[in-house]
């Protein structure tokens, strides 16, 4: 479970409260909020093991930051964070702008510390798909690294794993690619080949396209940001971002993968 104190809790319920009150979770009604979660995080935020302290959207929301992980947790409160700050742009109560923004920079101080905590990044997308011993090394030493809570340690071995990762997945196709061939190029002759091989859901289509852009940009940062060179590295908290990001996207390989072998 996170790292929350009930302190911090009541500092969640009072940023949480407005506009319309404690009790209540920003401008959401029951069924708004339900979406939201559902749609945008995939949580179903009114099951029954988040009833335990109360039928409010307030109870709802705390008793699934006080049950829930730490990677789940900054999930949640990124996300209430970025609607928060989007009502208070378009509010034109200052009174009630000021009230509520006392409690801005201690909710933010939440996210900030939760980031901090090596559990906030997961690495469920890399494994050791093939037996190689410099493939075993290479899981072995991200996973030291983010123990060790140093996700910008870990970028460079993050892009050295995802080009394995996609020449394995080209070469069982019979699919060639220079040695010197970029991340997001190699991406890009994976996604046509999933295309060719079944229908993608326009989800995963999408998905897929976005991402070239982001693993193009992933290979300036691997360059130019990582130890893979002498070079300044990134804020850790930036790192974790990122490295989420790119996990992320192996993890929509993984499963992908799944269903071609499925069909």
């Amino acid at each position: 479970m996170a790292d929350i104190k009930k302190s911090e809790i009541r500092t969640i319920e009072q940023a949480m409260s407005f506009p319309r009150g404690l009790g209540y979770v920003l401008d959401f009604s029951d069924r708004t909020m339900s979406d939201f979660f559902e749609e945008e995080l995939g949580i179903e935020i009114y099951d029954e093991k988040y009833s335990i302290n109360g039928l409010s959207k307030r109870n709802h929301l705390t008793a699934f930051l006080i049950l829930s992980d730490t990677y789940l947790t900054l999930k949640v409160l990124r996300a209430l964070w970025e609607r928060r700050e989007g009502l208070l742009a378009r509010f034109t109560d200052s009174k009630s702008v000021k009230d509520a923004s006392q409690y801005t920079d201690k909710f933010k101080k939440i996210i900030d510390k939760l980031e901090c905590d090596p559990l906030s990044v997961k690495s469920e997308g890399i494994d050791a798909f093939i037996q190689e011993r410099t493939l075993e090394e290479l899981v072995a030493d991200i996973e030291r690294t983010l123990s060790a809570n140093k996700p910008e340690v870990a970028i460079d071995h993050l892009h050295t794993y995802f080009v394995k990762k996609l020449t394995h997945l080209l070469k069982v196709r019979n699919i060639e690619c220079d040695e010197n061939e970029p991340l997001h190029s190699r991406f890009g002759k994976y996604r046509k080949a999933l295309v060719q091989e079944h229908n993608l859901h326009e989800f995963s289509d999408r998905a897929m396209k976005s991402s070239i852009s982001l693993l193009e940009s992933f290979n300036d940062l691997r360059n130019n940001h990582s130890l893979a060179h002498d070079n300044k590295v990134l804020d850790p908290i930036e790192a974790r971002y990122i490295f989420s990001s790119i996990n992320a996207i192996l993890v929509l390989l993984r499963a992908l993968e799944v269903i071609r072998y499925e069909e």
